[in-house]
C-alpha cells in the first residue's frame, strides 16, 4: 500500500445524523413496516466461505429476546473443518485484495456506508431491533449510524496513514510501504453492538487484510444483514468469511494456524485473557507475532461532587445505566454519591427508575427491553438475588424479574453500605447500577475508592461544577478511565468524537474508530532507492595523509 497512494483525496467524513423516528414521521412508518416483515420470515443462514454459502445441518435458531419462543433465523453453525476452510479462502482472497489500490478498497467501505444510511437502513435497524432487543433509538444510533461513521472515518484515517512519509536527502527516495499483516485476521464480535460487528472485520480488511470472522452466537442474524451488506457494496468473495459456530472449536483452529496474524477481539475479560494465553503458548509456531486488539469488560462509574447539579446526576445514571438493558461495556454500573446530593435527588432518582416504561421495542414508547438470554438473565438475577439476602446492601428500586415471555428484568438500584460489595466490583452487564452514599467531606478518598475498586479501566465520569476538583478528578482518575466524562454520562462515544478503548482489564485501549487501531493492521516496510549508487567501497577518509 505505497504512500503514492494518498494523493487520491478521499470524501470528508462527517457523523451520519440520526433519525428521530418520531410519530407521525414517514420514516417511522417505513421501519415498523419492514420490522413487520422480517418478524414474520424465518431464515436459513448458512456459513459463508470463500463467497461460497455452506449449510452443515447443524443449526441453532436466532430469537427474539423479548419474546424468545419467536425463531427469526436457523444458523448453520461452523466447525473445525469450516474453520480450516475459511483460513484457507482467506489467505487465497489476500493474493488479490492486498494487490488492489488503496482508492478501490476504500470505495467498498464508502459505498457500503451510503447504502447502509440509504436503502438498507430500516433493515439494519430491524435486525438489530429484532435480534438484540435494541429501542428504535439504540439501534440508530448503533447499527446504522456508528457503523456508518467506522466505514467513513476509517477510509479518512487510513489516507492519512499513507500521507505519513519519511524525509528523502539528495540522491536518495524514501518512502514507507504500508503492507497488511502476514497471514489472516480473526474477528470475534460481541452481541450488544451491531456497528462493532462491521468495524472489527471492516478495519483490518480496509488495510489490505482478509478476515475470518465468528460473531456472537446471540447476533448471526444481525451479523448476516452485515455480512450482505458488504457483499453488496462489492466486498470481493474470501476478504471477509462468515463462520458462526462453538467459539471454542472455531479458536482452537485458527490459534493453531502459523498463519494466523492478528486478533480484533470484543467480548469478556476472561476470554480475551484466555485467547492471550492461547497464543502465548502456541507462539513458536507463528510466522509472525500476531497483534492482538481487544476491548474487553468494564465496572464503569459516576462520581458526584456535593457541587453537583443534581438533575444532570440523576438524569446521567438512568441513561448511562439502563439505556439497552445496561448491556454496553460502557454502562454506568457503580455511582458514589455524596450524602447531601442523594438527600436531595435519592427520592427521584427511585421514582425515575420505577417509572421507566419496559416491553416490546417495537412498541417505540417504551425505553427498556428484554436482555440478551437466558443465561445473561440468570447471572443478574443472581445478583440481585444477592443483594437481598445481604446485610450488605439494599435494593432501593427495582430488583423484579420475568423471564416467562421475554428475559426482563426490571432497572435495578442498589444501595451498598460498604464500598467494597460486590456489585460494586464485579461487572453484571445488565440494568443494575449500585450505589455507595459517601461522607461529603471524604471526596478524596472516595476518589481513591473510584480508582481501586475495580480492576477495570473502561468508562467512567465526574459530575461537578466546582472546575477545582474536576481538574482533581481528572488527575486522580487519569488511569481509572479510557474514556472520561465531565457533567455527562459514560456512554455514547461518538466515531471521531471520543475514540474509544480502555486498558487495566478493559482491553488493549487501541481505540475503534480512530488512526490508532488501523495502525493495528499495517505492517510497515522502509523503502530506500539510491539513483546514483556508490560504485567503489572507499570513503574521502581512506585517502593518503
Amino acid at each position: 500500500m505505497k504512500g503514492i497512494a494518498a494523493r487520491i483525496a478521499v470524501p470528508t467524513p462527517v457523523n451520519e445524523p440520526f433519525r428521530a423516528h418520531a410519530p407521525g414521521d414517514p420514516q417511522r412508518i417505513s421501519l415498523k413496516a419492514r420490522m413487520d416483515a422480517m418478524a414474520g420470515e424465518r431464515l436459513d443462514i448458512p456459513c459463508v466461505i470463500g463467497g461460497r454459502e455452506i449449510r452443515t445441518g447443524n443449526t441453532s435458531p436466532s430469537v427474539v429476546p423479548h419474546r424468545h419462543a419467536h425463531v427469526l433465523a436457523d444458523w448453520h453453525r461452523a466447525g473445525p473443518g469450516e474453520t480450516r476452510q475459511a483460513i484457507a479462502a482467506a489467505l487465497e482472497a489476500k493474493r488479490e485484495w492486498a494487490s488492489w489500490p488503496f482508492e478501490e478498497r476504500a470505495a467498498v467501505f464508502l459505498r457500503a456506508a451510503d447504502l447502509l444510511t440509504g436503502p438498507w437502513r430500516d433493515t439494519l435497524n430491524a435486525a438489530t431491533i429484532l435480534n438484540q432487543g435494541k429501542t428504535v433509538y439504540q439501534s440508530e444510533i448503533d447499527a446504522v449510524c456508528e457503523m456508518a461513521d467506522f466505514f467513513r472515518f476509517n477510509v479518512h484515517f487510513a489516507r492519512r496513514i499513507l500521507e505519513e512519509q519519511p524525509l528523502s536527502s539528495p540522491g536518495f527516495w524514501n518512502w514507507t510501504d504500508y503492507r497488511p499483516l502476514e497471514g489472516f485476521i480473526y474477528a470475534v464480535t460481541p452481541f450488544n453492538f451491531t456497528a462493532i460487528a462491521g468495524n472489527l472485520c471492516g478495519a483490518p480488511a480496509l488495510m489490505g487484510n482478509t478476515v475470518v470472522w465468528k460473531p456472537s452466537e446471540s447476533a448471526v442474524y444481525s451479523g448476516w444483514f452485515v455480512y450482505k451488506l458488504l457483499e453488496a457494496a462489492g466486498l470481493p468473495p474470501g476478504v471477509v468469511n462468515f463462520i458462526p459456530g462453538d467459539p471454542q472449536a472455531i479458536t482452537d483452529v485458527v490459534l493453531d494456524s502459523p498463519d494466523f496474524a492478528g486478533l480484533h477481539f470484543t467480548g469478556s475479560t476472561g476470554v480475551f485473557r484466555s485467547l492471550w494465553k492461547g497464543v502465548g503458548d502456541r507462539i513458536d509456531r507463528y510466522r509472525s507475532y500476531p497483534r492482538l486488539v481487544g476491548e474487553t469488560g468494564g465496572k464503569d462509574f459516576i462520581v458526584a461532587h456535593p457541587s453537583a447539579d443534581p438533575e444532570a446526576l440523576t438524569t446521567a445514571i438512568v441513561r448511562g445505566g439502563f439505556e439497552y438493558q445496561g448491556q454496553k461495556c460502557s454502562a454506568a454500573s457503580r455511582a458514589y454519591i455524596p450524602e447531601s446530593l442523594w438527600a436531595a435527588m435519592g427520592d427521584r432518582l427511585r421514582e425515575e427508575t420505577e417509572a421507566i416504561r419496559m416491553g416490546d421495542p417495537a412498541d417505540f414508547r417504551n425505553f427498556m427491553g428484554a436482555v440478551i438470554h437466558e443465561g445473561a438473565f440468570r447471572r443478574i438475577e443472581s445478583y440481585i438475588h444477592g443483594a437481598r439476602d445481604s446485610e450488605d446492601a439494599q435494593i432501593v428500586a427495582g430488583g423484579r424479574t420475568d423471564g416467562s415471555e421475554g428475559w426482563y428484568v426490571r432497572p435495578t438500584l442498589i444501595r451498598a453500605r460498604t464500598p467494597d460489595y460486590v456489585s460494586m466490583r464485579e461487572e453484571i452487564f445488565g440494568p443494575v447500577v449500585t450505589l455507595y452514599v459517601y461522607p461529603d467531606n471524604k471526596w478524596d478518598e472516595t476518589l481513591t475508592l473510584v480508582d481501586r475498586t475495580s480492576p477495570y479501566g473502561l468508562t467512567g465520569a465526574v459530575l461537578a461544577e466546582d472546575r477545582r476538583v474536576v481538574q482533581q478528578a481528572h488527575e486522580a482518575l487519569r488511569f481509572a478511565a479510557g474514556n472520561f466524562y465531565v457533567n455527562d454520562k459514560p456512554t455514547g462515544a461518538v466515531v471521531g468524537q471520543q475514540p474509544f478503548g480502555g486498558s487495566r482489564a478493559s482491553g488493549t485501549n487501541d481505540k475503534a474508530g480512530s488512526i490508532l487501531n488501523l495502525y493495528r493492521w499495517v505492517s510497515p516496510r522502509s523503502v530506500k532507492e539510491t539513483f546514483d549508487p556508490a560504485r567503489d567501497y572507499r570513503y574521502p577518509f581512506m585517502g593518503a595523509e
